[in-house]
């Protein structure tokens, strides 16, 4: 089996949906394109997808395999191109998307930084909480935070990012600290507006029998607002217990400002990525950026220092 047209292929059928389109779109029969997925499903010993006459989707074993493919099909062609544009300079205009909270703190800094290695790259950043079209709206590539949902879009997952209930010390020496999640309701909570997001409530990862499972509680308090930056402000401000991301309190969390509250329950961490077209050959510009951010966002001291404007 050629693994690499194997990869290819499964890619290809995974973002299309179809086994027909996969195989037009690379000019061969829809049969050929069916026993490559049969030989690497053999080779791997799990079913990556459910296929019927109507539909293809994907199992979670494909869904994960999915996004590490793309990541490797996209560093495949970035080694072919880095070995055939040998030392040409990077150059162009590249477009950038992200949103708005975590673009202000964590990827508008490292704009101007990126341009000083590479100065004959012009950069546009757009900030923005929806979900913005690359394709459609000519973007090269966005940053996202959050899980990432099926898509023709190629993810590359550049850091962990967790959420954690929080709170500065004077707030928890007046009021104590809630051992458990559901004591929560005893505490003034700072929740985002019920038409911003979160509206199933804040996360938890509890014990269940002999495992543990994520639940979700909706706390009350006095006060609530639909921007996050806000709510990070009158936590800050010691007005009660807030449950944010760690890319947002971290630097707080290091220099004593705030305080983790409930940490043993925290749920699961969710990613940070960087997402881009699918495209045969990435200008270099874009690769470079994609490197950058994967280097900064590698480092723990990027985390602890970068709100202060200290990142590396």
């Amino acid at each position: 089996m050629d693994k690499l047209k194997a990869f290819e292929s499964f890619v290809s059928v995974a973002t299309k949906g179809s086994l027909t389109a996969a195989a037009k779109a690379e000019g061969v029969a829809p049969a050929i394109m069916g026993r490559r997925l049969d030989a690497l499903e053999e080779h791997l010993g799990v079913k990556l997808l459910v296929r019927t006459t109507r539909r293809i989707t994907l199992t979670h074993e494909g869904s994960a395999f999915l996004e590490d493919c793309q990541r490797l099909l996209a560093e495949v062609a970035n080694a072919e191109a880095s070995v055939s544009e040998g030392g040409v300079k990077a150059s162009g205009h590249l477009r950038i998307t992200a949103p708005a909270g975590f673009g202000r703190r964590h990827v508008a800094p490292l704009v101007p930084r990126f341009r000083e290695l590479h100065p004959e790259v012009t950069i546009s950043l757009n900030l923005s909480d929806r979900v913005v079209d690359l394709a459609g709206e000519g973007f090269d590539c966005a940053v996202r935070v959050g899980d990432m949902p099926d898509s023709s879009l190629v993810s590359m997952r550049l850091a962990d990012n967790r959420r954690l209930c929080v709170a500065t010390p004077r707030y928890l020496q007046q009021h104590g600290t809630p051992q458990h999640p559901a004591e929560l309701a005893r505490f003034d909570c700072l929740t985002l507006s019920s038409d911003a997001s979160q509206t199933r409530g804040w996360a938890f990862s509890v014990s269940k029998g002999e495992g543990r499972e994520v639940v979700h509680f909706k706390p009350g308090g006095p006060l609530d607002c639909s921007d996050g930056q806000v709510l990070h402000d009158w936590c800050l401000a010691g007005y009660g217990i807030a449950w944010r991301s760690t890319w947002e309190v971290e630097a707080e969390i290091a220099a004593g400002q705030l305080a983790p509250v409930l940490e043993e329950f925290s749920a699961p961490p969710n990613g940070i990525y960087v997402v881009f077209p699918q495209r045969k050959h990435l200008p270099l510009r874009l690769r470079l950026w994609i490197d950058y951010l994967k280097s900064q966002y590698g480092q723990s001291a990027f985390w602890q220092g970068a709100a202060a404007g200290t990142a590396p």
